[in-house]
């Protein structure tokens, strides 16, 4: 096992990724040289060379700096899982006899001798750890966190604490969350995902098992009601009667509003700085991580009405009377439609417009008919190109194929650029772009086609 504290320079494989991006903040803090390869410029990459850290967007190893390129116990070179295995810069390294660690590996290496709180889940990992982690920086507990998004409240997706505490994701993806042995582990879904790894869903239950049997003896599991873990765990829910659960879920003046109940006490009428029922069910699981933490309850409430949330989590780009604009990082049917069914809460006499990226041609084969079934219920769709991102091309699966399946009245295909023409065109009244690939690129132009009318 790598010694981190031999460690003076850094290359990560694939730098641009959410949780690679914080590994490089965290090494460059540590006043390690840091530096990387990614295929694509965006807002975070660019955000990673302001802060001094050196991108190639080619790949091409001749441009990888000459402190890297040969092999040492000082340099540490990481890659994503995501990054093709032919691609020429990871190979160089390969070829040239690195140790090549996964980005879950290095995390797992920095949980070693920490109290680790892990969120594992097919989706709300990102939400809830982020609001674990601003339950405890608000309640005067100085931990660390390594985000699968940037927060709202630190706009970062890295915090440096000054204690042992450290909250982070366990990714399901590759098996990557089996490097942690958590002190708590909350488990907020087990749906069925990344079947291009694990085959079925029986063997992605197994990994969460794995996952559960991993917390150390005397730690915690908090798990939504109804998955299968066998381990000893404690139950949350919004829905129906658990260990802890959300009672009497309300909308007041635009926000959510909710009892917390567990076994041992009642917090009645707490406002959370998020939307949607399903985000209620985040929040009881972070209060009871907050609650085991021993943040009292004044500074849990405190800290539910000023979470900011995540950006691409339910993010309100424009709020006005006459439009909304939301953007959302959903990409799985089950995540859709937890987004939908909050908009239409929230929204009832709006007419819903959405445009989706499908992401990954696996993904799209495997749900087809779930997201045909979940897209149908908007009022209007248009629908772009799938996002390959790691995968090449499978025969017949398209955003065609997708679309010819979705029972709808109003529905098309554009690229990006007649996207923004369509909505400068028509202006919705209540406009929802979801999807992870880079249809992010559109959330600023969108902005500013309402903001400059």
């Amino acid at each position: 096992m790598v010694n981190l504290s031999d460690i003076r320079k850094v290359y990560l494989v694939g730098i641009g990724g959410i949780s690679m991006s914080s590994l490089a903040r965290y090494f460059c803090q540590r006043g390690c040289e840091v530096a990387g390869y990614d295929k694509t410029s965006t807002v975070l990459t660019r955000e990673l060379e302001a802060e001094g850290i050196p991108v190639i967007y080619e790949d091409n190893p001749e441009q990888i700096p000459t402190q890297y390129r040969e092999t040492d116990p000082s340099v540490l070179v990481i890659y994503t899982p995501a990054v093709p295995k032919d691609a020429a810069v990871y190979r160089f390294f390969v070829d040239q006899g690195f140790e090549l660690y996964k980005r879950s590996q290095v995390l797992g290496i920095l949980s070693n001798g920490m109290f680790t709180i892990a969120v594992a889940g097919t989706h709300g990992k990102t939400t809830t750890s982020s609001l674990i982690a601003h339950l405890l920086l608000n309640g005067g507990n100085k931990c660390s966190a390594f985000l699968g998004g940037i927060s709202g409240n630190y706009d970062t997706n890295l915090i440096v604490g000054e204690n042992n505490v450290m909250v982070c994701e366990a990714d399901e993806y590759d098996r990557s969350f089996l490097t942690l042995h958590p002190d708590i582990a909350v488990i907020t879904s087990m749906d069925a995902d990344h079947l291009d790894i694990y085959g079925d869903k029986s063997h992605l239950t197994d990994s969460f098992e794995l996952f559960a049997s991993q917390v150390t003896p005397t730690g915690k599991i908090f798990l939504k009601k109804g998955l299968d873990v066998k381990r000893g765990v404690s139950t949350y829910s919004a829905e129906e009667i658990a260990d802890a659960y959300a009672s009497n879920i309300r909308i007041e003046n635009g926000e959510f509003v909710f009892d917390f109940i567990n076994q041992e006490l009642e917090i009645p009428n707490l406002v959370v700085g998020l939307q949607g029922q399903h985000n209620i069910e985040n929040a009881v699981a972070a209060i009871q991580v907050a609650l085991v933490m021993e943040i009292s309850v004044e500074k849990i409430r405190e800290g539910l009405r000023n979470f900011k949330g995540v950006k691409r989590r339910f993010e309100y780009v424009v709020k006005e009377d006459e439009h909304v604009y939301i953007d959302d990082y959903a990409h799985h049917p089950e995540e859709l439609r937890a987004c939908f069914k909050a908009v239409r809460t929230l929204y009832p006499d709006k007419k819903f417009t959405a445009v989706f990226q499908p992401h990954l041609y696996t993904r799209t084969r495997d749900f087809a008919d779930g997201f045909a079934e979940v897209l149908g219920m908007v009022d209007e769709l248009i629908l772009m190109e799938i996002y390959p991102a790691r995968e090449l091309p499978i025969e017949g699966i398209d955003s065609r194929f997708l679309l010819d399946k979705i029972v709808l009245e109003n529905k098309r295909l554009l690229t990006k650029e007649e996207v923004l023409k369509f909505v400068e065109n028509t202006k919705p009244e209540l406009l929802v772009t979801v999807g992870a690939g880079n249809i992010d690129t559109l959330v600023k132009p969108i902005k500013e086609t309402y903001t400059n009318a």
